[in-house]
């Protein structure tokens, strides 16, 4: 028993190694030809895989840390998933979802069904093609700097309405099943029970839940501990994910989701987000190295056909019906041309749904390979077609009605690091000149107190970007680090990897900082330090007589020195 009990551990051990180790010099390779990380990833699962040569990782185990995966990252759809942005874009991108995941489905659906395949295993592959990969289509945008543009904020939009879709799928799916199994008997009271029980889980989750967690998670941040904190995140969407498919059936997507949507409603949003999701990442890995285990490489060769034929629903059925449907809502061609070929592509939510169809019966193998297949070509060349598409002309930020406008993607924002005695002046400072500033703070009540006082805050650590995103770092003209920090390079690091061209002064404790932080991108870098050395030098003097020419010489050449200490990096300080 002992040596069988090892051996299950040496197995997981050896997958879970062995599955991170070839993604991570898979996805590198992949991000360093152009391509998006995810083939590589998929590329990883199918070198482990059973399908090629050498070392096989196990399945089983794989499929387990996919189901961790799934679970995380529809927490993490439900945690970033806000109305306000989708009623800002929804009467294109709620028809536009629902127009083009209904053709996009009737196209699969008919042409599988000439090639011989059966009604409803053509229509739900149909269904697994209708969603587009959240993670592609956000790198896409990024990429290109039109994520923060009315052509990212569409196509964000029909995403996460997609992605909505994708959770009623989730829902029809067993029900779908049970009508196959049984002939349709009995399915009207199915699908009622089935409606009931989702309902309640959801009622429970956002009701119940909308009050518990953020008291539970308001008791875990008194005590400080970071651990905690990210303990508490993790119990709470794996918690409410295992116990929404235990209780009321339903799937532990669904029930990951739901506690995104609650946590995501809170003001734990930012720093959830930065604390606990890391481990979304490496499990995400995961999920689809197990997906490309599944993959038969020889199917590429066996169906060239049926491969091509979905790839060409996916890459052009799909994207000609956004295109229609973003330029019947009123949009200039440029707007449609970009949103139609950045909604191209499938990921990670058609293998959620393919491997939920395939486990219940509803598609085979030969179906599975062909959605992974497609997947990683759409994903391949959707970055190449999305360029092609903006030659068709720029992305307008027009509203309906009044083509030609221009809206700019910022609004000048300056992000406060720390509201302290130092951010407190500061951000009074840029008030003072009508200027908009968003403050990001570790202290909860300093925040809430913030709020209150209508001074906009967001609860998160900065040294992680998804607080740097929630605080609008892709709007800002400037980012002041005001509050001292054990590690302010690192904020410097995020922000302008992210935003070159943003503004950045940082404040530091030590002289021996500056030219780390120079050499990280800061303009100015205030040093507590030289400051100390400044404000003594002067005080002396005044007190033994100096006149204020002397004063003012020897602050100049102690600022010059201090300058001269970086290793030549030019240094900046200012006197309070």
């Amino acid at each position: 028993m002992a040596h069988s009990g090892f051996m299950i551990s040496h197995d997981v051990i050896l997958t879970f190694a062995g599955g991170l180790a070839a993604a991570l010099a898979l996805g590198f390779a992949a991000q360093r030809v152009g391509l998006s990380p995810i083939i590589g990833y998929l590329l990883a699962g199918i070198a482990v895989g059973p399908f090629t040569p050498g070392f096989v990782a196990s399945r089983s185990v794989a499929e387990q840390f996919a189901e961790i995966g799934i679970m995380l990252l529809m927490f993490g759809v439900g945690l970033r998933f806000h109305f306000h942005e989708l009623l800002a874009v929804w009467k294109t991108a709620v028809p536009g979802a629902l127009v083009q995941s209904g053709v996009s489905t009737a196209l699969a659906a008919v042409a599988l069904h000439l090639m011989g395949w059966s009604w409803s295993s053509a229509f739900v592959i149909g269904m697994a093609i209708s969603v587009a990969s959240t993670v592609v289509l956000v790198r896409v945008l990024t990429e290109h700097s039109d994520l923060h543009t009315k052509t990212g904020h569409i196509a964000v939009g029909w995403v996460v309405v997609e992605d909505f879709l994708t959770i009623a799928l989730l829902i029809l799916l067993p029900m779908l099943a049970g009508a196959s199994s049984d002939g349709g008997a009995g399915m009207g009271m199915a699908v009622l029970f089935s409606i009931a029980k989702v309902v309640a889980c959801v009622v429970l989750v956002i009701v119940v839940g909308g009050r518990v967690i953020p008291w539970l998670l308001d008791r875990i941040v008194n005590t400080r501990s970071s651990e905690l904190f990210t303990l508490a995140v993790l119990a709470i969407a794996l918690g409410i994910a295992v116990g929404s498919a235990l209780a009321f059936g339903v799937s532990m997507a669904l029930g990951a989701f739901l506690a995104g949507l609650v946590v995501g409603r809170s003001e734990f949003a930012a720093r959830a987000a930065g604390d606990a999701l890391p481990m979304r990442d490496a499990f995400a890995v995961l999920f689809f190295v197990s997906v490309g285990m599944l993959f038969d490489p020889k199917h590429l060769v066996s169906e060239p056909l049926l491969i091509l034929t979905v790839l060409a629903i996916v890459m052009v059925g799909k994207s000609l019906a956004a295109v229609a449907v973003v330029r019947a809502a009123g949009w200039r061609w440029s707007v449609a041309w970009s949103v139609g070929a950045s909604l191209g592509q499938i990921g990670e939510f058609t293998f959620i749904l393919g491997g939920v169809a395939r486990g219940l019966g509803l598609i085979d193998d030969r179906a599975w390979h062909t959605l992974v297949a497609v997947a990683m070509i759409s994903i391949a060349l959707n970055p190449a077609l999305y360029r092609w598409c903006r030659t068709l002309g720029k992305p307008v930020l027009a509203e309906p009605g009044a083509l030609g406008a221009h809206e700019g993607a910022r609004d000048g924002r300056c992000i406060v690091i720390g509201h302290g005695p130092v951010g407190g002046h500061v951000v009074r400072a840029l008030q003072a000149q009508s200027l908009p500033v968003m403050v990001v703070e570790m202290n909860l009540a300093t925040v809430r107190s913030l709020v209150k006082q209508g001074i906009p805050a967001v609860y998160g650590d900065a040294t992680r970007y998804e607080t740097l995103a929630e605080a609008g770092l892709d709007q800002a003209s400037s980012l002041i680090i005001s509050s001292d920090m054990p590690d302010p390079g690192e904020v410097v690091r995020l922000a302008k990897a992210r935003r070159p061209d943003l503004r950045v002064m940082a404040r530091c404790a030590h002289l021996r900082e500056i030219t780390h932080l120079r050499a990280l991108g800061a303009e100015v870098v205030i040093v507590g330090e030289g400051e100390v050395a400044v404000s003594l030098t002067e005080a002396v003097l005044h007190a033994n007589g100096a006149d204020a020419e002397i004063v003012e010489a020897a602050r100049a050449s102690l600022r010059a020195t201090i300058a001269r200490s970086s290793d030549g990096l030019p240094a900046a300080t200012v006197s309070h």
